[in-house]
């Protein structure tokens, strides 16, 4: 099972180097449409945007598996007089963590350019406040990798109010396992998806139910799977959280047993808990009070459907987050226990 966990961390940092911040992701559904065409899978996006992948059971009942494919970004707001673009963001990152970051600036034509994030007191040789400024998008600018000195310079270039703008993931997986990067919240559980398709077919596994596989594109903005097909159950896949208060590691599977939210599905939830301890899996029960799913949105959304939340625990989320082979294992274990 590590060797299917290595080839998951890997798949991770494939997708990670795929641009998709929130309203910029036909690239990356593209790219996860052509593996399931090597995987003779149906597939099919949807008016929203969303993936959804069909893997037939035994039965006529249907769980959805769903992960989220869009990430934190940012969209150009306005180009100052001096070349320079101001920002607004895209999600909730955490902005003291992008001052200095690399980014990649896309315009509407999707023409790439490169750029840094800074403060506007990026020297200390300079300004006063350059340590103690506050960062956010009031005080921080995008400086372009072009020699533009005005405006009309950065027009010209192609790059208008509305561009989109992503931070550099940095992804690096370490000779120990752990997987570094921005966005594994939640291409990592994407990766974990598409790890469990390839386990199905490898071990000519039927799984019990029917089976759709969810790639939602809006999660960071709070609707992603507003709208589901017909299915009986959802489970969520996305990053289990660490920190104060939490039970969860990077080295485990978490079960979320209420968020924001509310509560999950209380049958769902014990029958993840007992199936996690059957199979001796590293696992833990964590309450997420800042935290909402794509579960959350199909309730909201209207859907009759109950659902349960799990994920690998991903250290400082929406920043610069990490995770280990330990926890993708854990989750994948999981995931098999429940649809076999």
């Amino acid at each position: 099972m590590e060797e299917n966990g290595k080839k998951i961390l890997n798949f991770a940092k494939e997708i990670l180097e795929i641009p998709s911040p929130i309203g910029y992701t036909t690239n990356i559904i593209n790219f996860l449409m052509s593996e399931c065409q090597k995987r003779k899978l149906k597939c099919e996006r949807i008016k929203n945007g969303n993936l959804i992948i069909d893997y037939p059971g035994q039965t006529n009942q249907t769980l959805a598996l769903a992960a989220h494919v869009d990430t934190l970004g940012a969209i150009v707001r306005s180009i100052s007089n001096d070349g320079t673009l101001k920002f607004s963001v895209l999600g909730g990152p955490i902005l003291p963590t992008y001052d200095g970051e690399y980014c990649y600036v896309i315009d509407r034509s999707g023409k790439v350019f490169t750029g840094t994030f800074l403060s506007n007191a990026p020297a200390v040789h300079v300004y006063k406040e350059a340590r103690s400024l506050p960062r956010n998008d009031e005080t921080m600018h995008i400086r372009l990798d072009e020699v533009v000195k005005s405006k009309q310079d950065v027009l010209n270039l192609g790059i208008t109010n509305g561009s989109f703008v992503v931070p550099d993931p940095k992804t690096v997986i370490t000779e120990n396992n752990f997987i570094k990067s921005r966005f594994l919240d939640d291409k990592l559980s994407v990766a974990i998806l598409f790890g469990l398709i390839d386990y199905l077919q490898e071990n000519k596994i039927t799984p019990k139910q029917n089976l759709k596989f969810i790639i939602s594109t809006h999660e960071e903005m709070g609707f992603g799977m507003s709208y589901l097909p017909e299915v009986d159950e959802v489970i969520a896949v996305d990053m289990g959280c660490i920190g104060e208060d939490l039970s969860c590691t990077e080295y485990d599977v978490s079960i979320c047993a209420k968020d924001h939210g509310g509560p999950y599905n209380f049958e769902m939830t014990n029958k993840l808990i007992s199936l996690a301890q059957e199979n001796k899996l590293n696992y833990v029960v964590d309450i997420y009070p800042f935290y909402s799913s794509d579960v959350t949105a199909a309730l909201k959304g209207g859907n009759n459907v109950k659902g349960a939340l799990i994920g690998p625990g991903v250290h400082a989320s929406h920043g610069m987050e990490r995770s280990h082979l330990n926890a993708v294992v854990n989750t994948l274990k999981l995931l098999i226990a429940y649809v076999k």
